[in-house]
C-alpha cells in the first residue's frame, strides 16, 4: 500500500466469525494482512461473554491494543485483570507478551482497535492447549506440540 488511507469505522464491513463455544467476534480489517509492509490493523466487535482468540503469543509479531468501549478481563502471564475504556495495551512478541482478552459484560460489545506488526512468517504458541501455529507464507497450520518428529522421518 503505498497510498495515505482513512475510513469510519462504521463503514469498513465486519465479517462475524464465530467457531468454537466461549469464542465469537466481528472483525472490521481496516489494514488486511499482505495490504501493508508489515501492519495489520482490524476492529473487534466481542460479545458478552466471549473471547476473539485463545491464551496465545507469538515469536515474530507484536500486538497493541486500543479498549474503545466495554470491559474486558485480560490474561497475562502475570495473571487476570479488568481492562477498560482509554487503556492502551502492548504484547511484545514472546511468552511475556502471551495474552487473552474475555468480554466480561453480560450485555455491551467489547470493542478495540488490533494493530499488529506482523512478518512473514510467524509461529504462534498457545500454552493452555499445549499447541503451536504457524502463520504467512502460504501456510496457516496449527499442530500439538507433541507431534515432534525426526527431522528425516519420510525422508
Amino acid at each position: 500500500m503505498s497510498e495515505i488511507k482513512h475510513a469510519k469505522i462504521e463503514d469498513i464491513p465486519a465479517s462475524h466469525k464465530c467457531e468454537h463455544e466461549g469464542y465469537e467476534y466481528f472483525r472490521r480489517k481496516f489494514i488486511p494482512f499482505g495490504a501493508a509492509g508489515n501492519t495489520l490493523v482490524s476492529v473487534y466487535e466481542i460479545p458478552p461473554g466471549k473471547s476473539a482468540y485463545p491464551y496465545h503469543f507469538h515469536y515474530k509479531n507484536e500486538e497493541t491494543f486500543c479498549i474503545l468501549s466495554g470491559e474486558g478481563i485480560l490474561k497475562t502471564p502475570e495473571g487476570e485483570r479488568k481492562v477498560g475504556p482509554g487503556e492502551l495495551l502492548f504484547f511484545p512478541a514472546g511468552p511475556e507478551g502471551a495474552h487473552k482478552i474475555t468480554n466480561s459484560s453480560e450485555t455491551e460489545m467489547l470493542t478495540y482497535i488490533d494493530f499488529d506488526v506482523v512478518h512473514d512468517i510467524d509461529v504462534v504458541v498457545y500454552p493452555d492447549s499445549d499447541k503451536i501455529g504457524i502463520w504467512g507464507k502460504g501456510i496457516n497450520k496449527i499442530y500439538p506440540q507433541n507431534a515432534d518428529v525426526d527431522y528425516y522421518d519420510g525422508e
